[in-house]
């Protein structure tokens, strides 16, 4: 790996994994899909190509799942991408809870000396229109102590929310309803994705 390399990992559910196009274990590629465009990270990647993503995403894990894994997932990263909350909105879980778990990650992260970033919540096309003062009042919690602990939200939810139909991602950028397409990751790879924004600074 080149000594510009800067080693992100990203942690979270089926949107980080790249679910339905791709998933992260090889085992699960022959349902998920073989397409490695179908990951934010590949697009982020080749806008910069420092990026050296670690692409720990689980499909179908709630936000304690994720952080049950946060040990194995961050050991040689110099970025952490915190995900998730979807999943606990889908079961009916706290959304208080949900961003506590979120604000824990993001402060672990920092306190191992990590670059952080979190990602808000998307538009869920099949949860619409029930889920969606959920998902606004999560994405306000997440706003919240992000501006608290001093990390960028990246903006996953606007990036993808039609502007006709709010609560919803346009139909081109979505593969099911639920995730994004392979378009849908193009605009969050180019577009949301950035390295904490203190990064050029302190590296």
């Amino acid at each position: 790996m080149p000594e510009s390399a800067i080693r992100v990992t990203v942690l979270g559910d089926s949107i980080a994994a790249g679910n339905p196009g791709w998933d992260p274990n090889p085992a699960l590629r022959e349902r998920e899909g073989d397409n490695p465009e179908s990951q934010f990270q590949f697009w982020a990647a080749r806008r910069d190509p420092r990026l050296h993503f670690r692409n720990c995403g689980v499909g179908g894990e709630t936000v304690a799942e994720i952080a049950a894994r946060f040990d194995e997932s961050v050991p040689g990263a110099d970025v952490l991408v915190v995900q998730g909350g979807i999943n606990d909105i889908y079961h009916g879980l706290s959304i208080e809870q949900a961003a506590t778990g979120l604000e824990a990650m993001v402060r672990r992260g920092l306190d191992l000396g990590l670059g952080v970033v979190v990602t808000d919540v998307l538009p869920w096309n099949r949860g619409w229109p029930e889920a969606e003062p959920k998902i606004r009042r999560l994405n306000a919690l997440i706003a919240e102590f992000a501006a608290a602990a001093g990390v960028d939200v990246l903006p996953f939810h606007d990036t993808l929310e039609d502007p006709d139909l709010p609560g919803r991602m346009k139909p081109e950028w979505t593969a099911d309803g639920n995730h994004p397409s392979v378009e849908g990751h193009r605009r969050l790879g180019e577009l949301a994705f950035h390295l904490p924004r203190d990064w050029e600074t302190r590296a």
